[in-house]
């Protein structure tokens, strides 16, 4: 082959590869995940500013052996390989998860695609624990029912374990209504349209009504409520929504709190913002229960759960209400003294 033969053939591989790189970019640049490009050598030819993001590429390489091993995989292959991958990414090395898919182009080129699918997946966790722990729940009561029900019959002599047995039935069988009105209760809240169901309220009526709901439940266990709050505090929400969220905060200051003891409720506006206040006189959550306090099923003291129904779902509703009001709950708290459950509710951003 002569020399000019050489040159043309070398501007014909220059100009085949100049081609690819552009159609490359375009392609990497637009695609709405992370995209990247690698010649033989797997260096990186084209990244996408989403692979940079995810911190997939370093030096013009992949710092992910499995990535790497999957465009390997694809040069061996007619078609496309894809693979679900756990990657870790930034300084804290943090933990994702993707779906990565790679194809062969030419003898030189692989693209590889990245779709980053964390929150699927802590979400798919988190739908997975949920239904293992209300499956968890229910087995409790339902289960005594059983044996209570067994019980009943093989006692139809014995007038007084009849009634001993029936009772304990009452309470189990309200356990299980309870824990079944909090599911509907927390369904509602997560999947609520505040647009349907908001209208103008008084934030006052909706203490008042909260208060109302506890009365019988704060007379059996000796406790006294008291509030003070402005006459009218006008506010635009779901009016049931909000008096459950109240009603779980009083609720469990009244189970927490020792007998003779008082539970206070205040509502007050502050820079725009409404905060209804909770407090008890109970023993306090330590630190490092506060944290998991919200989540669904966790209970700070289970023996005392057990004792008076209560099914750790009641400050999940809470949360989930004030974030459906672009709102908040707070929570101060110190061992021996007592606990201040804050709802801050925006005012001024209503209705925009």
């Amino acid at each position: 082959m002569g020399l000019m033969a050489v040159r043309r053939n070398a501007k014909a591989v220059q100009s085949e590869f100049d081609a690819f790189e552009i159609v490359a970019s375009q392609v990497v640049d637009v695609i709405a995940t992370a995209g990247v490009v690698l010649d033989q050598f797997n260096s990186v030819v084209r990244a996408s500013p989403g692979a940079i993001q995810f911190g997939l590429v370093q030096n013009r390489r992949l710092i992910h052996a499995a990535l790497v091993q999957l465009a390997d995989k694809a040069r061996e292959n007619s078609g496309a390989v894809q693979a679900e991958i756990q990657l870790e990414t930034g300084l804290r090395r943090e933990q994702i998860w993707v779906h990565a898919r790679a194809a062969k182009f030419g003898d030189r080129y692989v693209m590889l695609l990245v779709d980053d699918r964390t929150e699927s997946k802590k979400l798919e966790d988190t739908r997975r624990d949920f239904v293992a722990n209300v499956s968890h729940e229910l087995k409790t009561p339902i289960g005594a029912i059983g044996l209570l029900s067994e019980a009943i019959s093989g006692a139809t002599d014995d007038p007084v374990m009849v009634q001993k047995f029936a009772e304990s039935l009452q309470r189990e069988s309200a356990r299980l209504a309870n824990l079944v009105q909090e599911l509907i209760q927390l369904s509602r809240v997560q999947g609520a349209k505040l647009a349907d169901s908001a209208k103008e309220l008084d934030l006052a009526s909706v203490i008042s009504d909260a208060l109302e709901r506890n009365q019988t439940l704060a007379d059996q266990r000796n406790i006294k409520l008291a509030s003070a709050s402005p006459e009218n505090v006008p506010f635009f929400g779901d009016y049931e929504m909000l008096v459950t969220a109240v009603r779980n905060l009083v609720e469990n200051a009244i189970v927490y709190s020792e007998p003779g003891g008082q539970v206070g409720v205040g509502l007050r506006v502050v820079e725009g913002v409404a905060e209804i206040s909770v407090t008890d006189s109970g023993l306090g959550i330590p630190e490092a229960e506060q944290q998991r306090i919200f989540e669904r099923f966790y209970r700070v003291d289970p023996s005392r759960s057990r004792e008076t129904g209560g099914t750790g779902l009641g400050l999940s509703i809470v949360k989930h209400a004030a974030a459906n009001h672009r709102g908040e709950v707070k929570l101060f708290s110190k061992v021996g003294v007592g606990s201040t459950f804050t709802l801050r509710l925006p005012i001024e951003t209503q209705g925009d």
